[in-house]
């Protein structure tokens, strides 16, 4: 007991990615101590509804302690100070603290196999409902529906969304409006200069409209459990296009890192090398994802899933990196070597500088994002989203400007005296060592 209730922190703090709407989950035989459900940033006019039926115990004698056994509401910080009291003796049980708000407890089931209880929240708060079980070696079994919500304005109308993302489907729908743009002026661009696009122009082109209707089908999925509880289906557009977008990305990555179609027609055997490591990986991560939005970390192999996906996601953007590397290094030697110092010179520096925004993006996105979704409040979590696909946008037009079919392009044209004044700093190559 001691050991869980040490590991029990960790699953608090692991909750946040749930995304809360009416849930349905089945507990067989169950003998953890605590089992987290969803969490939910409650306003002042929150619901919780609980629904739970087909309740066995695996050992059936009368006399257990039946109030050992039930659900709760709990913040992360109420939750650390109730496994502070647990250490030191004060109490017993989880559900014996008067920091937590109690829904319901078995001994009041007088017999029966289900219940039913609503809970009126009154204390704007993120919360977790928790159902714990004081009673070692007493497996549970039982089937739970769970629906929590706020109710807005006069009509008091259900929000099933967080207080905190609430606005998460107007933002979706906007940014997918700003990704239709961004194909109309790239069709645009594309037809203009035809005569210099290249392969990884349509390619680029084709991973803009998976990221737009990426966004849209997301914000179809938000909107629908805004307000019914249920996506209807759209999460599993969502989920199919959230699929074909990581995996047309991380290979785009990978394309531009190479200098594919622009600056060579063909893939080396350690690049392709590269692609067969990330494309299954990409699979792996998306199907990981699928597993921990859906079945949510009440779930005994969560927690495992939700570390293989942390752990693919970062060797995919780790992997992207070593082509750009290598065409960084290829064209380092080849300034050295050839007579075309400058042309050469320029291709480093744009690599070099593609180089940077990637990491510069991969740890935004990574690091900087989760960081700012744990200090931020409940009620402004959209904001870590908001940021999150800001700096993705913003990489997207990065790399669209940079590698742009042009003619004139200044990193690829160069006139006699820039030639020279490369073939000056080429003498002092550490410069260019990354």
């Amino acid at each position: 007991m001691a050991t869980s209730h040490r590991l029990l922190p960790i699953l608090f703090l692991l909750v946040t990615l749930c995304t809360a709407e009416i849930r349905f989950n089945q507990i067989l035989s169950d003998r953890r101590s605590i089992i987290p459900f969803d969490e939910f940033g409650f306003a002042h006019h929150g619901i919780l509804e609980l629904h739970v039926s087909q309740i066995s115990l695996s050992d059936p004698n009368p006399d257990l302690d039946l109030s050992k056994l039930g659900f709760f509401l709990s913040t992360r910080d109420a939750w650390l100070r109730v496994l502070q009291e647990i250490q030191d003796g004060e109490i017993p049980c989880a559900l014996q603290s008067t920091l937590i708000k109690k829904v319901y407890t078995f001994d009041h089931l007088n017999g029966a196999k289900a219940f039913e209880a609503t809970y009126k929240m009154k204390d704007a708060d993120q919360f977790t409902l928790v159902f714990a079980n004081c009673l070692q070696q007493v497996g549970v079994s039982m089937d739970v529906q769970s629906a929590m919500y706020n109710l807005e304005g006069r009509s008091e109308r259900r929000d099933y969304l967080p207080a905190g993302k609430s606005v998460l489907p107007t933002v979706y729908f906007l940014l997918s409006l700003v990704y239709f743009v961004m194909v109309v002026v790239w069709i645009r661009v594309l037809y203009k200069k035809r005569l210099t696009v290249h392969g990884i122009h349509y390619f680029m082109l084709a991973v803009v409209i998976l990221k737009m209707l990426n966004l849209l089908c997301e914000a179809e999925d938000k909107s629908y459990i805004k307000r019914t509880g249920s996506a209807h289906g759209w999460d599993v557009l969502f989920y199919i296009f959230s699929f074909l977008k990581g995996i047309s990305l991380f290979t785009l990555l990978v394309l531009i890192g190479t200098g594919w179609s622009f600056l060579k027609p063909f893939l080396q055997d350690k690049e392709k090398k590269v692609l067969m490591i990330v494309i299954p990986l990409q699979v792996l991560a998306n199907i990981a994802q699928v597993v921990i939005d859906e079945t949510g970390p009440y779930g005994k192999d969560w927690v495992t899933w939700k570390q293989v996906f942390l752990l693919v996601d970062v060797v995919c953007c780790c992997a992207v990196l070593f082509p750009i590397v290598w065409s960084i290094k290829h064209l380092r030697e080849a300034a050295k070597t050839d007579g075309k110092a400058a042309v050469n010179l320029m291709k480093l520096t744009l690599f070099r500088h593609y180089y940077i925004v990637v990491i510069c993006y991969i740890y935004f996105t990574r690091v900087v994002v989760y960081a700012l979704e744990t200090i931020t409040s409940y009620k402004y979590l959209w904001t870590s989203v908001v940021a999150a696909e800001l700096a993705t946008l913003a990489f997207y037009l990065f790399t669209g400007y940079k590698f742009r079919p042009e003619v004139h392009n200044p990193y690829f044209v160069v006139d006699d005296e820039e030639e020279d004044a490369a073939a000056e700093q080429l003498k002092h190559a550490d410069e260019f060592e990354l």
